[in-house]
């Protein structure tokens, strides 16, 4: 059986009937990765879309020039983790995704997802609303990192997604923020009460 999570999510944009949720539950299968496993490598084929029931996830990819892990995205309870256009196109990912911690996950195949719009065409709406939120939440986070100072992305971050910051080490959300660790901390012992 799916998840609830998922069909709780999904409930939140279209209804399913008990013969659909029957039919959508054929086509997910349930994934644990323990702490440092990998979703997805970079130069794989994104083989499969996931669901985050539990845990966390940091989607990076290693810059050439210096060799640090530069954080794409993270994926912790009731999101999504995929590289779209590597799914989509079934062609190679340029990053990896990793477990953050013991993370669960729901997912579903290439052909499968296919499949699965074809015999429940009304998910196309479901899919499309995430894809519209993940597109303006990208939107949001460019004009960030191009318009604001670093320690306005940081409230922003803090404000926007205090799921994440339970669950992420404070160096990885430095990384997603283009800043060092150093300088959150810097923020941090600033604005602590005396």
């Amino acid at each position: 059986m799916v998840e609830n999570t998922l069909l709780k999510n999904i409930s939140k944009h279209i209804h399913l009937t008990q013969e659909e949720i029957l039919t959508f539950e054929r086509f997910w299968t349930k994934k644990t990765l323990e702490k440092g496993d990998y979703l997805l490598r970079n130069g794989d084929t994104c083989r499969y879309d996931s669901y985050v029931v539990s845990g966390a996830l940091k989607a990076f990819y290693i810059n050439a020039e210096n060799g640090n892990e530069e954080i794409l995205f993270f994926a912790v309870d009731d999101w999504w983790a995929s590289d779209l256009d590597s799914f989509s196109k079934q062609k190679p990912s340029i990053y990896n995704i990793q477990a953050i911690e013991k993370t669960t996950v729901l997912q579903i195949s290439h052909y499968s997802f296919q499949q699965l719009l074809t015999e429940l065409p009304c998910l196309e709406r479901y899919f499309r609303i995430i894809l519209e939120s993940y597109l303006g939440a990208l939107q949001k986070r460019i004009i960030y990192n191009n318009v604001y100072d670093a320690e306005s992305r940081y409230y922003n971050f803090l404000e926007t997604y205090p799921n994440i910051v339970s669950k992420v080490p404070q160096y990885l959300i430095a990384s997603y923020l283009g800043v060092s660790a150093e300088f959150i901390s810097r923020i941090k012992k600033k604005n602590k009460p005396s």
